[in-house]
């Protein structure tokens, strides 16, 4: 596990969006899997940049996205999906087409999860996986307690988690209550993942992660068995390590 150091949230931003924008030019025809939340927005906004300033494309990539809420629907402002046109795909050349986000508003949700789950095995995996880290070591909406051998799953929110995720609703009672997740088996199989963190509400998770045992109490703890992870964070979330 590979840990750098940023000076703060841009550099962090920076620094993982460098390794991403190396990662395209060398293979245009990439898989990248994605994350929401606030910690890659900053990634995001490195991208469009040097997409306009360098031109770098991404014609050729595919896209595949963590997680998406059950019962909100795709254009509805709070969705992952229109997090992600807002954030990053209406501002790259990258085709619609190319982008895979869960259907939260499949009337069959375990269907969808099958339907997702086979969308990643057919593309042979993700390349680069990029991730954040909940406060209880959660990654994507994988919460503690998941299984490490589960795939793509619906999985009931924790009250820390939809807390967490309230800043975004008009108040907790409108944060859903389950999501779509990439299981943590499939996170597993990406062929590289980058782990972002940045602030001191992340210190004891990323201690925790850097430090502890491997234990499906702490999902993101089996990021240790993995054989190519970098963790980019800046000094305030490694300021227990």
């Amino acid at each position: 596990m590979n840990i750098i150091k940023a000076e703060n949230y841009d550099e962090m931003s920076h620094m993982a969006a460098r390794k991403i924008i190396e990662k395209v030019r060398i293979n245009p025809k990439i898989t990248l899997g994605l994350a929401t939340g606030s910690t890659p927005i900053g990634v995001y906004k490195k991208l469009i940049e040097d997409h306009k300033t360098n031109g770098t494309t991404y014609k050729q990539v595919t896209t595949v996205n963590l997680d998406e809420y059950s019962g909100i629907d795709r254009n509805d402002p709070n969705s992952y999906h229109y997090f992600m046109c807002e954030q990053l795909f209406n501002h790259i050349d990258i085709p619609h087409e190319q982008t895979y986000i869960p259907d939260g508003m499949a009337k069959d949700l375990q269907l969808e999860c099958s339907r997702f789950e086979s969308v990643v095995q057919k593309l042979g995996g993700v390349d680069v996986q990029l991730l954040g880290i909940g406060h209880n070591g959660h990654i994507g909406f994988n919460e503690p307690g998941t299984s490490f051998k589960s795939r793509t799953h619906v999985v009931a929110l924790t009250e820390s988690t939809r807390k967490a995720n309230a800043r975004f609703f008009p108040s907790i009672e409108d944060v859903p209550a389950h999501a779509i997740t990439m299981g943590i088996a499939t996170i597993m199989e990406s062929k590289e993942i980058i782990l972002l963190a940045s602030g001191t509400s992340k210190a004891e998770a990323i201690a925790r992660l850097v430090n502890g045992e491997v234990n499906e109490d702490f999902p993101a703890s089996l990021l240790k068995l993995h054989n190519n992870v970098t963790i980019i964070a800046d000094k305030d979330a490694l300021q227990l390590v």
